[in-house]
Parts: structure tokens; sequence; C-alpha cells
């Protein structure tokens, strides 16, 4: 065997880089082949957002890496990621700059009162790309080429009409809206399901009236995750939407509600989360108003008698958890995988409750817990969850009941003219993904005393000054100083990591800011000694109650956050794991906490 020619440093370095772009040629290739196999043609059109006419540089996230050797035909998993506009280096340097020099100064609460009619501007170009006329005589090549012209038209009409400047983040990726068509198609109910801390932002008007006038299909608006809110601001919601949308259905839920000893604890803020067991999925609120707002609109035309009597077999699991174990094998769930061909050549069903099976569609926003919700109905986990923005990649439907069947469709971004940084702190984006946190972070912190919620001192602060003016970069700077962040080479803060955490902290409900419908402030008494307050109090109380009554059990196996979101490892900081571990026995002297302020007894090691 002949021996190795050695050859010099500046060589190896060289052969590297070129075994790096055989690499990345054969990737490119592959994914061209598989867009090209998907399409039956060999013109690259799937990626309509990067088209000429539109001219935009996307940016394409959660990349995800492929499961197959080069060149060998299969599932893509990258087909579904999320696609959003690229900023340019200019816009995050000028932000940049901003969160270093822009003094932060507390806004009234009138200032958090959102109109959905400023968000979304009702008749106007923003919209959602709708299928494409089209029939059976048509091939797949010519069905997908129109599909791709329309949408490239719905992009130029957007961009000719709003600067990007003005625009929110959206969806530029075809083959996610896809997926919406086919669910509201063969869907007789659509569930719209919102965070109740941003329901306007999670509400399109368009696909209301697309959905309740065109289509003929009744909406259930699903305001989740009610736990995160007091309950005056959620009946005050609940007011506005039936208000403004007459037609709507409106059910509150949550699909695991949050313990109020949590509240108590200032401790619980960075403790590590647990998953639950399959009780914790039974105490979910919602279920029974869901059930009866589709017995409203079928009217008895579905039986649905098989899921009542599940509702009533799971209250009786919740509470007597010692026959649980057995009874989960009876009620198994079965799931079906939705192919291409149900996605491209499926019509829409003319037929309501077909074979007598009511079929309920959930879309809305990514990380509003509709995956969630679906684990809360069916009573354990049958769907995977995380808190990561687009985690759900394709739609799946699952059967509740031999008569009641769900569908998941995965999260999509409709446009509107929000600030990004509220859709940041709404969870839509992947906070690790973020190129520049912190103007989110100043956005968070003039609506919410951040500074001293977190018992922060300023970076600058000396002895004998009483009030030093804060700045975003300045509260990244002090979290990182008290939670010991520092970058690897200088031993500097890591403002970046900082920033980060709080945004995750914020996205997590454990900094909670929620919005207000218009007037809210002025009747906030009024919404307070509402009725209806009183009713979703009691509700969450009793719900409490239950989990409490079980967390004995439940201490050595895993829990996750009160949105019902199980945390992604991946996207986790690991000193916070690590801190809640430590931080999880740590309690105040007495026993007693207030539940005023979460952070009025946290040491400077606990936060």
């Amino acid at each position: 065997m002949p021996r190795k020619k050695p050859f010099s440093a500046k060589q190896k370095k060289r052969q590297l880089q070129d075994k790096r772009e055989r690499k990345r040629g054969e990737r490119e290739s592959t994914e061209r082949a598989s867009s090209e196999g998907r399409s039956g043609r060999h013109e690259e059109h799937t990626d309509t957002s990067d088209s000429e006419s539109v001219n935009l540089q996307v940016k394409k996230i959660n990349q995800q890496p492929l499961l197959r050797k080069p060149g060998e035909r299969g599932y893509d998993p990258n087909r579904y990621r999320l696609h959003f506009e690229r900023e340019s280096r200019e816009e995050i340097e000028r932000r940049k700059k901003v969160a270093r020099e822009k003094v932060l100064q507390a806004l009234l609460e009138t200032e958090m009162e959102v109109d959905i009619d400023d968000i979304y501007k009702p008749g106007s170009v923003l919209d959602f790309p709708k299928r494409p006329e089209w029939n059976y005589k048509m091939t797949k090549e010519q069905l997908l080429l129109q599909e791709e012209k329309a949408f490239r038209e719905y992009l130029e009409n957007i961009y000719g009409t709003f600067s990007p400047t003005e625009l929110s983040y959206f969806e530029h990726n075809l083959e996610t809206w896809r997926q919406l068509w086919r669910v509201l198609e063969m869907s007789d109910i659509v569930l719209l399901i919102t965070d109740i801390r941003h329901p306007v932002i999670h509400f399109s008007p368009a696909l209301y009236d697309f959905v309740t006038k065109e289509m003929q299909r009744n909406i259930i608006l699903v305001l989740n995750k009610i736990d995160l809110a007091p309950p005056s601001l959620v009946v005050a919601w609940k007011q506005y939407f039936q208000s403004r949308f007459p037609e709507i259905h409106i059910v509150c839920f949550t699909s695991y509600p949050q313990d109020k000893s949590d509240d108590q604890d200032p401790g619980a803020v960075f403790k590590k989360h647990r998953r639950r067991k399959r009780r914790g999925w039974l105490t979910a609120v919602g279920p029974k108003q869901l059930l009866r707002a589709c017995e409203t609109i079928t009217a008895g035309k579905v039986d649905l008698s098989s899921w009542k009597d599940k509702i009533e077999r799971d209250t009786v699991s919740a509470q007597h958890p010692e026959g649980s174990e057995e009874e989960e094998d009876d009620d198994a769930v079965l799931v079906e995988h939705q192919t291409d061909v149900a996605m491209e050549m499926g019509g829409p069903l003319e037929e309501l409750y077909k074979d007598g099976v009511l079929t309920i569609g959930c879309v809305g926003f990514p990380n509003v817990g509709k995956s969630s919700l679906i684990n809360g109905l069916v009573g354990r986990k049958v769907v995977s969850v995380s808190r990561t923005p687009g985690h759900t990649k394709y739609f799946q439907t699952y059967f509740l009941t031999p008569n009641v069947k769900l569908c998941d469709c995965p999260g999509l971004i409709f446009p509107s003219l929000v600030d990004r940084q509220q859709q940041i702190l709404s969870g839509i984006y992947p906070i690790s993904q973020i190129q520049e946190p912190y103007t989110s972070v100043g956005y968070l912190a003039v609506r919410i005393p951040l500074h001293q919620l977190l018992k922060l001192k300023h970076p600058d602060a000396e002895e004998g000054q009483h009030q030093t003016p804060w700045c975003a970069w300045d509260v990244c700077e002090a979290w990182a100083e008290k939670r010991g962040y520092k970058t690897a080479k200088a031993a500097r803060n890591d403002v970046y990591r900082a920033a980060n955490s709080i945004l995750r902290l914020a996205v997590d409900g454990r900094l909670c800011l929620c919005m207000r419908p218009p007037g809210y402030t002025v009747q906030k008494a009024k919404w307070e000694n509402h009725p209806e307050t009183t009713e979703i109090a009691s509700l969450q109380e009793s719900h409490t109650r239950s989990i409490q009554a079980t967390s004995e059990e439940e201490e050595e196996e895993e829990d996750i956050s009160s949105s019902g979101e199980e945390e992604d490892e991946k996207d986790r900081d690991a000193d916070e794991e690590e801190g809640g571990e430590e931080e999880e026995g740590k309690k105040p002297k007495g026993g007693k906490l207030p539940s005023g302020n979460l952070f009025a007894f946290l040491m400077e090691d606990e936060c």
C-alpha cells in the first residue's frame, strides 16, 4: 500500500473547504430533486417566495437534518419549515443601537389596549392565500403551477401595498398554506385557537369571513391558556369577540391549569419543569364547554353521546386515579397520517357530518396550544408538543371517539400590521434564532416593571444615586450579571443569552404580559364584578384543587409549563435547568409567601 504524501496546513485547510463545498452541493441537489419529484417537473418553483417578481430575501427557520442518503427519495423534513422575510443587517444594527440608547419609560395601562381593526385592517390585502379553483381534468403539474402562480400574486399584492417595515412576520411557505387548505376542506367545524394573552393577534378576520360566509361552516373561537390571565380580562375578551363577530361560538380552555401554589412560590419561576402523568391531561378546563358548543351547532345530526361518556370517564379517572392505568388501553386513539395525494387532489366536502362523523379542525398561530388542546380533549398525550414554534410539521387526524374526529393543523402566521416585538413575545418566532432580541425585551420592560420583578441592579448604578435610567441593554446586562451568564473568551456579561432567557420567561407565562380590549381600563370595575368572572374564577379554582390533590403522587414525574407546552430540551438554557434543580427545595422562613410580587423573596443566588 503506497504511503500517503504529506502536505502543508494550507493544503489541508483547502482540502476541508473543498469537502464542505461538495457536501453542500449534494444537499442542494437533493433538496432540488425532492422538490422536483413532488411537483413532477424540472422547473424550480416550489419556493415561490424567492421569485424575482416579489424580490424578497426569505429566511428559513428550524432546519432539520436529512435522515436519508444524498439522492435517496423520501420524506423531506424541511418541507414545512417556517419561512419569514429576512431582515437586513442595517435594520438589525439600527435596532441594537436603539436598545442601547433609548430610555425605557413605563406606559399607561390604556396603551396596552388593542383593537383588531388596527392590526388586520379588514377589507385590505392583509388576507390569507386561498386555494384557486380547480377541476379533476387538471393534471397534478397544472394544479401545482396554478397554486404557485396564485401565491406569487398574493405576495405581490401585499408587498405592493405595504412596505416590509410595516408588515409583521408572516408565513411565506406555500407548502404550509396547503396544509391549512386541506384542513378547512375536510372540517365540519373549525376551531380557531388563540392565546388569551394576545387574542387579537391570533384572530384573523379574513379567516372568519371565509369560513362563515364562503364555506358556510361554523367556527368556534377557543381562548386558550386562561390560567395565565385574570378572570376579568378573560370575560372582557370574550364579550369583545362576541360583539364584533356575532356568528362565532366562544369556549374558554386551558390544557393544564396553573397550580396556584406555584404563584406563591417565587422559586417556581426557575423550577425545572417536569412531565406530567396521564392524570395531568385529565384536569383540562374546557372540554365540557366545547362539547356543549358542538351539540348546539350539530343540533342532533351527530350522535355525541360517546364523547359525553368519555368526558365523564375522564372526570372519574381524575378523581380516582387507581383504575386509570387499566382504562388507558381501552380508550385507544386512532391516528391517521395524511399523504401527499390527500393534500394535492382533495376537494371541499359538500356533505356535512359524512358517515355520521363530526370532523373538527384545529387551526391557529404557532405556539397557541393546538396540540396541547387535542391532548387535553383525549385525556393523555397523543400529539407531540413543544414551545418551539413550527413543531407540528403536517396535519394529522385523531379519532377522539368513533363519531368525533380531530384534525391538528400546523401553526400558520397570517399577515398583519402588529409590532414584530409583540409577535416574538406571543411565541410565534423561535427565540433561539432571533438575531436581535433586545428591542423585544425593551417592549416588555415598558409594559411590566421588569427590573423590579427580577430585582435587577443597574450595571452603572453608583452608591448614593437613587434612580438610574434603564434601557433595554441595561436590563439584559443586569440579568446576565445576576444569572452569571458570561461569554466564553472574555468573560463579559452575555447579554444575548440573557435577553433570550427573559423572552423565554415571557413566552412561558412566568413574566406575563396580557393585552387588553379597547375600553378595558375604564370599565375594569365592571368586568371584575361581572357574573361570568366569578364563574371562570371558580372553575379555575376547582381544577386547581384537583391538581393539588394529585401533585404529591407525581413529585417524581416530570411536569410541563402552565401553557401546556412541553419544554424543548434543545431550546432550553442549561444553566436555568441546573439552577432550577438547586432552587427547588428553597423556601423563605416561616413557610408563608405573599401572593403579590412573585420575586419579593428571591435572593441574589435564586434569580
